[in-house]
């Protein structure tokens, strides 16, 4: 078996290093800092101190000079830390060096969220999908797991001991990445296939994004009336669940939970994750769901968006919703309409809002469906009924030839429509 990262222990005393530029709106550091200290404490970590560093620019050895490293080493030992977790990424190198200067683990923010995806992953595919991410994050560091075989190395051509195991495990690592990607591959068939067939039912579909812990899974149970798993923490859930809401006028709407996004969420987790994300890409419109209540909410648009651009959905109909707003106050809600002046208002925990998102959901169906005018005999209300279904129905008269109906329904639906379309359109009265 492989060797992979370490699994954090529980109940470690970690020290935090924040980071600020000059190229960072003031105080960004400490907000994202502040995400870090959440980040480590979901991994049941305690912090023992965060300490904010101002850089003018990295150091190849070290990120930060040599003096620096040194005195943050020296404190993390006196604060009786065990492990020190920088929020900037650290290269193999970077991390070797200052592991081999404190005398301790030296982690980064993407190893840290790697870790607590991993502590959330409860599916098949979320467990492949943070394996093969965790393996190719691992592969050029695993030289951290043989140090103590660093003076058993030779210079002869086959080389030490420790070199020829670290090969070894080179090998294993990249074959078991291969191996994961096929049966990603096969998750993604899998997935096509589940989604043909809803397809051969055509109906409009949704996917609810935005950045974590914003509420996005208690909207889909608000809407939706099922019990999809809600929790208090970041990334409580990792895989998508998709569910059927009813719309008024009995128009359906497939709505899909999407994992939640995270400033500096590492690019390869969002590569093994795509087999997840391409709901996103598939889906009719989407639901950008903030937290109203952040102060960083702009901050946490931006990175959602900047996710929806690189997964190549960044110019998809998108509907903003603000949520928490029952936990708003008149300032936070005046910033938030500033901000985005054509955002919904809503609270999934109360209801506020709800009934105006629905009126919003079957304004953005219609908008991608092309009008039509239907005269359906009298006996056949079934037709009517599966009408309503797969469309928007703008306009229901009876008249004593049949019930004409005016609506909005999707292309693929044309053989249904063929045999009662009205053409021209009939006058109305």
């Amino acid at each position: 078996m492989a060797v992979l990262l370490p699994t954090l222990p529980k109940a470690q005393r970690a020290f935090l290093v924040g980071i600020q530029t000059p190229d960072m709106p003031e105080g960004e550091g400490n907000e994202l800092l502040a995400e870090l200290t959440e980040l480590v404490e979901n991994l049941g970590l305690s912090v023992a101190r965060a300490a904010l560093v101002k850089l003018r620019s990295p150091s190849p050895a070290l990120f930060l000079g040599k003096g620096k490293a040194e005195e943050l080493a020296a404190i993390a030992k006196s604060d009786g830390a065990e492990v020190i977790v920088f929020d900037s990424a650290l290269s193999p190198g970077q991390q070797r060096n200052w592991e081999e200067l404190a005398g301790m683990a030296v982690i980064d923010r993407q190893e840290v969220i790697l870790e607590v995806f991993a502590d959330r992953a409860r599916t098949r595919e979320a467990v492949l999908q943070v394996a093969l991410a965790r393996m190719e994050y691992s592969l050029p560091r695993l030289t951290r797991a043989w140090t103590h075989l660093s003076r058993q190395r030779g210079k002869g051509a086959m080389g030490g001991e420790g070199e020829t195991q670290l090969e070894q495990d080179r090998r294993v690592v990249r074959n078991r990445i291969a191996h994961l990607k096929e049966e990603l591959a096969a998750v993604v068939r899998q997935r096509g296939v589940q989604r043909t067939r809803r397809v051969r039912v055509p109906l409009p579909t949704a996917s609810i994004v935005g950045y974590t812990n914003s509420g996005k899974s208690s909207l889909l149970n608000r809407l939706t009336g099922s019990q999809v798993h809600v929790e208090d923490k970041l990334f409580a859930t990792l895989d998508p669940t998709t569910r059927q809401l009813v719309l008024p006028g009995n128009q359906k709407l497939l709505l899909t939970d999407t994992v939640g996004f995270i400033r500096r969420l590492p690019h390869d987790l969002v590569e093994a994750f795509k087999a997840t994300l391409e709901e996103v890409l598939v889906a009719d419109f989407l639901i950008h769901v903030v937290d109203i209540t952040s102060p960083h909410f702009e901050k946490h648009r931006a990175t959602t968006l900047s996710v929806l651009a690189e997964l190549g959905a960044g110019d998809s109909p998108a509907l903003n919703v603000f949520n928490k707003v029952d936990l708003a106050d008149e300032s936070e809600i005046r910033a938030a309409r500033q901000a985005v002046p054509d955002a919904l208002f809503v609270s999934a925990r109360t209801g506020k809002g709800i009934a105006a998102l629905e009126d919003r959901f079957r304004e953005m169906i219609a908008h991608g469906l092309g009008t039509v005018q239907l005269l359906v005999p009298l006996d056949r209300y079934d037709v009517v009924a599966r009408l309503h279904e797969l469309g928007h129905v703008q306009a229901q008269e009876h008249r004593e030839d049949g019930i004409l109906v005016t609506g909005r329904f999707p292309p693929s639906q044309d053989g249904v429509l063929k045999p009662f379309v009205v053409k021209p359109p009939l006058p109305a009265g």
